[in-house]
């Protein structure tokens, strides 16, 4: 199992969160993207070193990566949500006190949770139960905050800005980082409430499932057959590996046979990471150049030149 998390991690590092950066503001976040390698190198490093002093270095730099990350996110959504100062004529759209969206709701968590992988991350490779948890638990924390915590939440965000069903993708978008939010929770208290952040975020990664074949898929198809197989993959592999995490987090609370970790990284985590989170990404990077790229000339009879 080890191997495979580790695979699965280094991929979470070194490719989906520099891209995920670029999909959110290319322009807020590209320098970030391009710096970002630098920086995951030592953490996908210390992955292959023994616990120790020189694994937990490496992971300190990807750790303060993270942190950094998350307080530069972080930052403005309090500046916005705080009370704006009264002033003669009307509020603006956008002046701070308005707070954010659901779509920026889910791309602020998806901006937070690497923090948490790479807390976690220092304190298995320095071989230290941190809040008592075991070092298995806080290396599998590692690739759930990659995935279930970077990636769902910004496919979320992204699904909910490009949906048509407003009220489906709102709760998509608000649903995934409750999940999340809830089964980190659930680690301090029970496997009960475990359990409840496990169905929430369920229920939302389903919605995001749904919305992105049913809204997305076909238009994206139309044009692209690359994209709408990805995008398709992404939607279908999403719904099973998510009702393997609540087989697991319903044998944890109720005692019923359910999957072993080892069993869950290589089905659950290992569909989530490629099945899911590098399908997404690649189909809505296909989806951000497309919408990116100039558009074609028609010529008129005359030979003039215009936009189709």
């Amino acid at each position: 199992m080890t191997v495979l998390v580790n695979l699965i991690v280094t991929l979470g590092m070194l490719y989906v969160v520099p891209a995920g950066l670029r999909l959110i503001d290319p322009v807020r976040f590209g320098r970030t993207a391009r710096l970002w390698p630098l920086f995951a190198a030592p953490g996908a490093l210390c992955l292959w070193l023994p616990r120790g002093a020189p694994a937990t270095a490496l992971a300190a730099v990807y750790a303060a990566a993270t942190l950094a990350l998350a307080v530069r996110a972080a930052v403005p959504a309090v500046r916005a949500a705080a009370p704006a100062p009264r002033a003669p004529g009307p509020a603006l759209r956008g002046t701070p006190g308005r707070g954010p969206g659901p779509a920026e709701v889910a791309v602020l968590t998806a901006l937070v949770a690497p923090s948490v992988a790479g807390t976690a991350l220092v304190a298995e490779r320095a071989g230290y139960r941190l809040f008592g948890f075991d070092l298995d638990i806080l290396a599998l924390t590692v690739p759930h905050f990659h995935f279930a915590g970077f990636t769902a939440a910004l496919v979320a965000g992204l699904v909910c800005r490009a949906s048509a069903d407003g009220a489906l993708a709102r709760w998509a978008a608000y649903s995934v980082p409750a999940g999340t939010a809830l089964v980190l929770l659930g680690y301090f208290i029970d496997d009960w409430a475990e359990l409840v952040g496990a169905v929430t975020l369920t229920g939302g990664m389903w919605a995001v499932a749904l919305l992105t074949w049913r809204d997305l898929r076909p238009g994206a198809g139309a044009r692209d057959r690359v994209t709408g197989a990805l995008l398709g993959c992404s939607a279908v592999v999403l719904v099973a590996t998510m009702l393997l995490a609540l087989w697991w987090a319903l044998g944890e609370a109720t005692g019923i046979v359910h999957p072993t970790l080892t069993w869950m990284a290589a089905t659950h985590g290992l569909g989530n990471a490629l099945g899911f989170g590098l399908c997404s990404l690649l189909a809505w990077r296909r989806l951000t150049a497309a919408a990116a790229a100039p558009a074609p000339v028609t010529a008129l009879p005359d030979r003039t030149e215009i936009p189709a």
